[in-house]
């Protein structure tokens, strides 16, 4: 209670805050169009719970990652060499997450571009698409982004109260944007395409930082921002193009 004290009386430690929390909140745009994608493939009763499910997990994963944080810094010890670089166990939780988003988004891609060569098998994955499976691939996820998030935490402050207030900001805002961002996503066909698009090139990235190879997630996330812009002004074009020919119809 007496650090926390000191700690609310700290300017530094208030920057620290909220440098974190932005921090967080931008490290949990991946998890959450991770999350928004595939709990809208889940009938439409469903979809509400396992995403607040979703995102519970990975507020109880990080906090619970934040209660071992020594354990947390020496996953970034290399275990082994190869290729001229030492692995860590981080770098192979990185890579095993990053190998899992690229077959989810390539396979999604496939049935979202040619939905009739592939129609029996995606009405078999739908049909096999359960709950409880959603929530599994759901928690994979988490726990890949919650090892980045904390780790990524701790290099940014010493003080534990301070990483799990971020980390809880972080997770209600995500709780809140969720169901928006879902509904989003739904009613925009093309809007899933690109988000599939982010998810493959996220999923590359990690394979790139487990391999050793810095990717700056400054880059990742202004290549993000730029495709959404010119998809925002599609979008536009498209609505205006769509009253002009509703308004040609009525004159008719």
């Amino acid at each position: 209670m007496q650090e926390i004290l000191v700690l609310l009386q700290d300017p530094a430690a208030w920057i620290a805050l909220i440098t974190l929390v932005v921090m967080e909140v931008v490290l949990g745009i991946d998890n959450l169009v991770f999350i928004s994608i595939l709990t809208n493939k889940l009938p439409a009763d469903q979809r509400e719970r396992a995403r607040r499910i979703g995102i519970g997990l990975a507020l109880v994963l990080r906090l619970a990652l934040l209660g071992t944080v020594a354990w947390i810094v020496k996953l970034t010890t290399p275990i082994f060499e190869a290729f001229g670089h030492g692995f860590s166990w981080k770098d192979l939780i990185l890579i095993a997450g990053g190998l899992f988003l690229v077959w989810k988004a390539t396979k999604e891609i496939h049935h979202n571009v040619d939905p009739i060569d592939h129609e029996e098998d995606f009405i078999a994955s739908s049909a096999t698409q359960t709950f409880a499976a959603a929530i599994g691939q759901i928690l994979l996820l988490d726990l890949v982004f919650s090892v980045d998030s904390i780790i990524t935490a701790v290099g940014m402050t010493p003080h534990l109260p301070i990483m799990v207030v971020a980390v809880i900001i972080a997770v209600a805002v995500m709780l809140v944007a969720s169901t928006p961002l879902a509904n989003f996503i739904e009613k925009n066909p093309t809007i899933v395409m690109l988000a599939l698009g982010f998810l493959l090139m996220i999923g590359t990235t990690l394979i790139a930082e487990g391999m050793g190879f810095h990717v700056p997630k400054g880059y990742v996330y202004a290549a993000m921002a730029f495709s959404g812009l010119v998809e925002v002004l599609n979008m536009f074009a498209r609505r205006k193009r769509q009253a002009e020919k509703a308004a040609k119809a009525k004159l008719h």
